[in-house]
């Protein structure tokens, strides 16, 4: 199993109680996916000489293999750095972050242990939705934003264009904004110093007892959980006896330190400051993001101590039967969830039982890409070959027999030449629009429609319209009365659960059709015949039918009468009667993924 960052290499005593709490830097890097983030904390690993030239690879703080293999930041990492400005040290903490919209409360929790942020922008594709996204989430926190216009350097940046999107948009000004590239280094340095200038020290009192905020962790197999933390009071070193608010556990600290990008152990943490915390806790369950961290002393004399507000818990909107493919490795599934739980606070899961597919669990997610990403982590992480059923929003069934469903608002941000088209399709998709604003070369539009449809492909089809241009963002505002129909799939009279689903009813007739048809395409030929019918309300309304493999059970006979023949055609017949009554269908994983592709 591999083990995310827990491994330290080497061990750096260097003093951080030497620096003054002004002279502590902790900020993040946030922008929409694709922007930049990872370049950019790259050349400032270089400029601080955190890594040295010959170690260095691109996006370097993107350990995870699955980001290297997307391309994508999928979780948020943070660095220690230190930089000399004017004869005064400086220590930086930074956090870099994902920019999908499935990943947003990784930002939020990021956002939560710094005093400010870079906003960086592509200056070749202006404002995107997360960006939106991530400026009112760091505005709402009351940090310091500093605009970055990247990717000067490309023949097709709009700078000025750019600029004056961030001027209308956010209020910033000309003076304010800092024009790099993260490529090749181009006015970094300049961005860095003015971290130092513009983006506040910690607040917090070193003379206070112990709060520590845990704003990630993971499971290390051999030393359990490892915290990641901001220290907000007082300061934490080894050997210190402390409490965790929520599972009310005491413990001893075994080990501190900090980010080099690894860990590396240092004497104590000082107020102010970012690492990790080891505390020996090997129940995943006492030691939960979001948690306060303080001391463990009780009794007279001693201040009554406050939790910090913590985080508030994204709630999932894509559900997933998830199964392994070996009844075996149900438990090590179960365990494996739990670890992934401890620094994904947006993944749930209950168990469920599927009369195909037998024990499992159904998985909450916040889109397509985080069970995508959950699902590989599993693989590669815990070596366990998973199988995923179709995605489905999470309904509410009321007493009065009344389906309601999750509805969202969606924000589509595009060149104002792909306006209409996107209008066309969100109307198609059950949608209301909200709003629609014109900026200087893109229009923002707002939709409110059934959550339901962006697990149908709309992300993508916004894409596809728009030739790659547009982005969206969205937020569920609430449920809504919804007209479903129950549509069941059946094989050879057998119902399939995994693959029955709620379908709109004016829907219904096609869907059902198509998922027979599908399916007839997708599964196997046997040696039986498989007949596949789609039910709702009892009636069936599509039926398909596989042909069986035919073995010539006559071939090899080179004579004989009539009465020999009829025997042998009698007992292939009775052995497919009895092969059809027992016979497993097999259903292929594109199979339960079939419907994800429907338009």
């Amino acid at each position: 199993m591999q083990r995310a960052r827990a491994l330290v290499v080497g061990i750096n005593w260097y003093n951080t109680a030497m620096l003054q709490q002004d002279q502590i830097r902790n900020f993040a890097i946030i922008a929409h996916v694709d922007h930049g983030k990872s370049t950019l904390s790259d050349r400032l690993l270089e400029l601080t000489h955190t890594i040295s030239k010959d170690k260095m690879q691109e996006q370097f703080l993107d350990q995870n293999p699955i980001s290297r293999e997307r391309g994508i930041t999928i979780k948020l990492a943070p660095v220690r750095m230190r930089f000399e400005l004017q004869e005064k040290e400086y220590l930086f903490n930074l956090i870099d972050t994902p920019g999908h919209v499935d990943f947003s409360y990784e930002v939020s929790r990021t956002l939560a242990a710094c005093e400010g942020a870079i906003l960086l922008v592509d200056a070749t594709q202006g404002i995107q939705a997360q960006t939106v996204a991530h400026f009112q989430v760091a505005k709402k926190l009351g940090l310091v934003m500093i605009p970055v216009l990247n990717k000067i350097d490309l023949p097709n940046a709009q700078t000025e264009i750019v600029m004056k999107e961030l001027t209308q948009s956010f209020g910033f000004t000309a003076d304010e904004m800092f024009f790099i590239s993260a490529k090749t280094g181009q006015n970094v340095e300049q961005l860095l110093k003015a971290v130092i200038e513009k983006i506040p020290s910690p607040r917090g009192n070193p003379e206070a007892p112990l709060r520590t905020l845990i704003f990630d962790a993971v499971y290390d197999e051999y030393r359990g959980v490892v915290a990641y933390v901001r220290v907000v009071d007082g300061g934490v070193k080894k050997g210190d006896k402390v409490r965790l608010f929520a599972s009310n556990v005491k413990t001893d600290v075994t080990e501190v330190g900090y980010f080099s990008p690894y860990l590396q152990q240092s004497e104590e943490l000082t107020c102010g400051e970012i690492g990790y915390v080891l505390t020996g806790i090997k129940d995943i369950r006492q030691a939960r993001v979001g948690d306060t961290i303080t001391i463990a002393k009780e009794g007279a004399g001693m201040p009554d101590i406050e939790p910090l507000p913590g985080y508030t818990t994204p709630q999932p909107m894509v559900f997933f039967g998830m199964y392994p493919k070996s009844s075996d490795d149900f438990g090590p599934l179960k365990e494996s969830l739990g670890k992934l739980m401890l620094n994904d606070t947006a993944l749930t899961y209950s168990e469920e039982y599927s009369a195909y597919l037998g024990s499992g669990f159904r998985v909450g997610f916040l889109g397509l890409l985080h069970a995508e990403i959950v699902k590989e982590r599993l693989q590669q992480e815990f070596g366990l070959e998973i199988l995923l059923t179709m995605p489905q929003v999470l309904y509410e069934r009321r007493e009065d027999g009344s389906i309601f469903e999750p509805y969202m608002l969606l924000r589509a941000y595009t060149p104002t030449a792909y306006v209409g088209g996107i209008m066309t399709l969100c109307q198609k998709r059950k949608g209301t629009m909200v709003d629609i604003q014109y900026h200087e070369g893109y229009a923002v539009i707002s939709y409110e429609m059934p959550y339901s449809m962006f697990i149908r492909g709309l992300a993508n089809d916004i894409k596809t319209i728009s030739s790659g241009f547009a982005s969206v963002d969205y937020e569920v505002i609430g449920y809504k009365p919804a007209d479903l129909l129950d549509l069941e799939i059946r094989i050879n009279d057998n119902p399939i659960d995994v693959l029955s689903e709620p379908v709109y009813k004016e829907e219904s007739l096609y869907i059902a059709r198509e998922k027979a048809a599908r399916l007839k395409e997708i599964l196997p030929r046997q040696q039986i015949r498989q007949i596949i019918q789609a039910v709702i309300n009892g009636a069936i309304v599509a039926r398909e039918e596989i042909p069986p493999f035919r073995k010539d059970v006559l071939a090899k006979m080179s004579g004989g009468d009539r009465t020999r023949k009829d025997k042998l055609l009698e007992a292939q017949k009775k052995g497919k009667s009895r092969m059809y009554a027992h016979a497993k269908i097999d259903l292929p994983q594109e199979a339960l993924f079939s419907m994800i592709e429907r338009k």
